[in-house]
Order: structure tokens, then C-alpha cells, then sequence
């Protein structure tokens, strides 16, 4: 027990960052007690778009390049044609979603299409070369530009989005969240097993369920998988726990099939300990047990999470 200090250096190669050995600890190796943290300016502007692709290999394919290439756009948000249909769906825009599905469809955009969200952010002076150079990759893949009414609505309620989950539930309906990340060749398979894991799952237990994804993470070497569920919720707490408890289990043991990271962003906490193992290795794990008995010898830092227990079985 003590105080670490860690100095804020804009690059150090003296030994492991230990900055971030105590910062994805979830709370098992420390209190953060005073931090150095940098600002920036707020950017000159910020806009999104949407682009169509006609189906979900040609938006993978698309946002691929763009990460590989560099080009600097903000954000990308592939959805699936399911979170597609949703997402056109809960726009409320009832007329004007019909108009633009037929148009679509008439142009070869039909039940297969997939919407991607594209962000660019920064100085405007650049910002047209950047959407130029983005447009063209789109194009390659067979890319529709819409405009930026699609983008402004999600912006709009982007931060909205995750209050629905109080509302579905008032409306007799549990929704939930889980995601990975994987490396590029691995993007495809892995999002329709889990989505083939869940909707199995629920068929067995006669639980009528929505199950959709998208990618909202890319990088040069791969991206992450973001998975929405909702299904009937019962009036009894137990058998909603029981429901979730197995659909969680099977799209988790799928991801660990798949080689995915148990967790891109959510964290380890206790939903996700039990594989926690599977992904670090019995030496990594061990490892990180060791850092933890030194920091924390009795034990009372967060000490449920990260590391499953006999007594949580």
C-alpha cells in the first residue's frame, strides 16, 4: 500500500505504461486521487452524413479502406439491414422513410441495405478534400449519398438513443447491449454468429427477440462489433434474469470462439470476469492477480470485479 506518482510525460520508454495498468484496472489496483488532464480547443465544426450501401460486405469493405488509408473522418457507424430498418423506423419520419425506401429500392437498395453515418469534424478549410477523398472510396464500393438530413437526425438524438431502454421496458420490453472487437478478416462471421447465438438461444426458450449490429469503432486492423437485443419482458424479475443470463452466456462464449476481446469498451466489471481468463491466459491472469495481492493485500479495493471467484459461480 502507498502512493504512486506518474508523471506526465508526453512519451516515456522507461518500461510499461503504467498509466494504463491502472486505468483499466477497474478500481482493483488504486484510487485515483489527482490527475493532469490535456484540453483542446472545440473544433470549428462538426457535421455527419449518411451513405447506403446495397449490402453489408460492401459497407465492410468500405470502411475498411477508409481506416487502412487514413483519411480523417471523425466517425463511422455501419448498421446491419436490420438496425437499418430500425433505425429508419424510429426516425418517426413515417411518409418520408416510405419515399426514400422506394426510392432506394428502385436504385437496387432494397432488403439487404445497409446505412453508414459518417462524421467530419475539425477545420472547415479541410473538411471539403477530406468528404472528396471519403466519397470516393464510398463510390468504389457502390456507395448512395443521402445528404446530411439522415446525419443530423442521428445527431440529434444520439444522446437520446439510450433513454429508449427505460421506455421499451415501461412498454413490456428488456433491452440490453454487448460488443467485441476483432480483427478485419474476422468482422462478418463473428457479427452473424452472434447474432445466430442469440436468436438460437431465445428460440429454445420460445422468447420472441429483435437482434441487430453494427460496427461503431474501425481501425487499420480491425473494429468493433456493437449488438442490440430487445425481447418481451416477463412480469416476473427471476425469469428476465434467467433470459438474459443465457443469451449473455452464449454471445459471450461465441466472441471467445471467434478470438474477440470479451469487452471493446464496457469493461470487464462481473458480467464479463468469467472470461476475463480466456482472453489474458493463466500467466497474464496470475500475473495481474500478483500486481493486486502487492497493491491491495487485504483485499478491499473493488474486489469483486475483473477476476471471477468461486464465490460468484
Amino acid at each position: 500500500m502507498g502512493n504512486i506518482t506518474l508523471q506526465p510525460f508526453p512519451a516515456s520508454a522507461a518500461g510499461p505504461d503504467l498509466r494504463q495498468v491502472f486505468l483499466g484496472s477497474e478500481g482493483r489496483l488504486g484510487v485515483l486521487t489527482q490527475a493532469a488532464v490535456q484540453t483542446s480547443p472545440l473544433p470549428e465544426f462538426e457535421t455527419f452524413f449518411g451513405v447506403f450501401f446495397r449490402t453489408w460486405e460492401d459497407g465492410v469493405h468500405a470502411v475498411r479502406e477508409i481506416a487502412q488509408k487514413g483519411i480523417r473522418l471523425s466517425m463511422l457507424r455501419l448498421s446491419d439491414s436490420q438496425e437499418t430498418e430500425t433505425t429508419l423506423i424510429l426516425s418517426g419520419r413515417e411518409n418520408l422513410v416510405r419515399w426514400a425506401s422506394m426510392g432506394l429500392d428502385m436504385l437496387g437498395y432494397q432488403d439487404q441495405r445497409c446505412l453508414l453515418i459518417f462524421g467530419l469534424t475539425g477545420e472547415k478549410k479541410w473538411s471539403t478534400s477530406i468528404k472528396n477523398e471519403a466519397m470516393g472510396v464510398f463510390r468504389k464500393f457502390g456507395g448512395r449519398y443521402t445528404g446530411n438530413f439522415i446525419g443530423k437526425s442521428w445527431q440529434k438524438n444520439r444522446f437520446k438513443v439510450p433513454y429508449l431502454r427505460n421506455s421499451f421496458w415501461d412498454a413490456g420490453f428488456a433491452l440490453d447491449t454487448l460488443e467485441t472487437a476483432v480483427t478485419w478478416e474476422k468482422v462478418s462471421a463473428t457479427k452473424s454468429s452472434i447474432i445466430s447465438a442469440i436468436t438460437n438461444t431465445a428460440n429454445k426458450r420460445a422468447l420472441p427477440i429483435l437482434v441487430f449490429g453494427h460496427l461503431s469503432h474501425v481501425y487499420p486492423t480491425g473494429a468493433s462489433i456493437y449488438i442490440t437485443y430487445i425481447f418481451r419482458r416477463s412480469r416476473i424479475y427471476e425469469e428476465n434474469l434467467e433470459h438474459w443470463k443465457y443469451i449473455k452466456e452464449s454471445a459471450s462464449q461465441t466472441i471467445i470462439t471467434h478470438r474477440g476481446t470479451i469487452s471493446h469498451q464496457h469493461g470487464i466489471g462481473i458480467d464479463h470476469a468469467r472470461y476475463f481468463e480466456q482472453e489474458k491466459g493463466p500467466l497474464g491472469t496470475n500475473f495481474l492477480k500478483d500486481a493486486m495481492q502487492s497493491l491491495d493485500p487485504k483485499g478491499i479495493m473493488n474486489p469483486h470485479v475483473m477476476l471471477w471467484t468461486a464465490e460468484q459461480n
